[in-house]
């Protein structure tokens, strides 16, 4: 008989490898433990192979996995799209969305076409600003949704798990600041989480630090590390060429992305289908 892709299969799959733990991807699908890993091993079987390396802590993508990851993307986003072309057109409404401009271009360039494409009649207000700032927009009423960046732990009734981050030290690929005393830093503005994390971590280690650049802007505090002139904390995953990953300094704690929205919109059908598509998008 010839083999057949289940679309819900690959929707578990897709939310395991996206979220990165068995336990929190069987949370966001509400089904058990035991039945997200059922889904895997018959897609497993289906594919051939082990598509999943596990162990306590993490999983990872075996070479396998990573064909059916990228294979299988377009499926999904082609079958939601007949979907909503089916039922949803007639769907309407305005979502004002929050994003840190380091998720900006891929919200904006892989995550708004699509939902618009899908919704045309459901029109969208996109704002940029660090993470505490979003939330603080959302909590007055002035946001309906945004994408937040924050300390792991803190999933509340109102915010749904886009993906974990690693963050690191970084530092220019030709330069060797970490022997300066004081650290020359570069950070993001006052109750950005990545600050809160490298203050606390070198105070605790005993290692004296001082500011070079304090902004806003993502790319003004990647723009200083490539100079040359400090050292900041950044996701593993936007770490440039004419950057290094800095080892010895304090560990920080992975973080969460996530996507949060106003108590008021938590029946807004609309606001729904863009966590959804959110959720899809984003990758570890």
């Amino acid at each position: 008989m010839t083999a057949i892709l289940d679309i819900d299969l690959l929707r578990t799959f897709h939310a395991v490898v996206r979220i990165g733990k068995f336990s929190a991807a069987a949370e966001h699908l509400h089904k058990s433990p035991a039945a997200v890993s059922v889904h895997i091993q018959r897609l497993e079987a289906v594919a051939g192979g082990r598509l999943l390396n596990r162990d306590n802590q993490s999983i990872s993508l075996t070479l396998l996995g990573k064909r059916l990851l990228t294979s299988t993307a377009e499926l999904l986003r082609s079958h939601d799209q007949a979907l909503a072309d089916l039922h949803g057109t007639d769907l309407a409404g305005r979502i004002t969305v929050g994003v840190p401009d380091e998720y900006a271009a891929h919200v904006i360039r892989d995550i708004l076409p699509t939902f618009s494409a899908a919704w045309p009649n459901v029109v969208l207000e996109l704002r940029t600003g660090p993470s505490h700032a979003l939330r603080e927009l959302i909590l007055r009423g002035k946001l309906q949704t945004a994408v937040i960046a924050q300390s792991q732990g803190n999933i509340g009734p109102d915010t749904q798990l886009l993906m974990a981050t690693t963050p690191v030290w970084v530092g220019p690929s030709s330069a060797a600041l970490t022997q300066h005393d004081p650290l020359p830093l570069a950070v993001h503005a006052l109750q950005c989480p990545y600050r809160e994390a490298m203050v606390q971590s070198l105070k605790a280690s005993g290692r004296r630090s001082r500011i070079v650049l304090e902004s806003h802007s993502n790319q003004a505090v990647k723009a200083c590390v490539e100079a040359g002139l400090a050292i900041s904390v950044i996701d593993r995953a936007k770490v440039t060429e004419r950057m290094q990953i800095l080892e010895g300094l304090p560990v920080i704690p992975d973080h969460d992305i996530v996507f949060m929205r106003n108590p008021a919109s938590r029946e807004d059908e609309a606001v729904e289908l863009l966590a959804r598509e959110m959720q899809r998008s984003f990758r570890m």
